[in-house]
């Protein structure tokens, strides 16, 4: 249990710090339409405020009222695949605090206030289409999913070589 603690208890405040001082940076510094560009131009940093989904979709005019519960069922459910988690398995505790962190940043901006989640990197140029604008929260969200994914891949992985080799043991008809 201790090590759990240590893991979300690092990585949760460090990530809704870094999404809370980036997003009171970028009200400050991208208020009125102004536009910084990092990389030789690549990334843009534009002011945005999404009340929809990821990417922007929309659920409606004031979509708040239904993320608002789904984001919070959503952390339950994370917290029972972190409490379920081995007390030493550092990949699924480290993505599940990466997707709280991530959640708690983006609920924060909608119960504060109807605008919507506060966002700022982008849009990014792709050649083929502009990545949506988004913040440190997004980062952590995604990045924690990716690494949970591969967690249950990998414990999938496990579970089927361990049955492949109990079959193996297991007596024939004939034997």
């Amino acid at each position: 249990m201790k090590e759990k603690i240590i893991v979300f208890a690092t990585i949760i405040p460090s990530v809704l710090i870094l999404d809370f001082i980036t997003k009171r940076w970028a009200l400050v510094a991208l208020d009125g339409g102004n536009r910084l560009e990092i990389l030789g131009g690549f990334v843009p940093l534009t002011l945005a405020y999404n009340r929809g989904a990821a990417f922007g979709i929309s659920v409606g005019d004031d979509s708040r009222w239904f993320f608002i519960p789904v984001t919070i069922l959503a952390l339950v459910l994370l917290l029972v695949l972190l409490k379920q988690a081995g007390p030493r398995d550092w990949l699924r505790l480290s993505s599940i605090s990466m997707v709280v962190a991530g959640a708690l940043g983006n609920l924060y901006d909608r119960v504060r206030w109807n605008r919507g989640v506060v966002d700022f990197i982008g849009p990014i140029n792709l050649g083929v289409m502009d990545w949506p604008i988004f913040n440190v929260a997004d980062m952590s969200i995604t990045c924690g999913a990716v690494l949970l994914a591969i967690s249950f891949w990998g414990e999938e992985r496990r579970e089927r070589a361990a049955a492949v080799v109990l079959k193996e043991g297991e007596p024939t008809a004939s034997g």
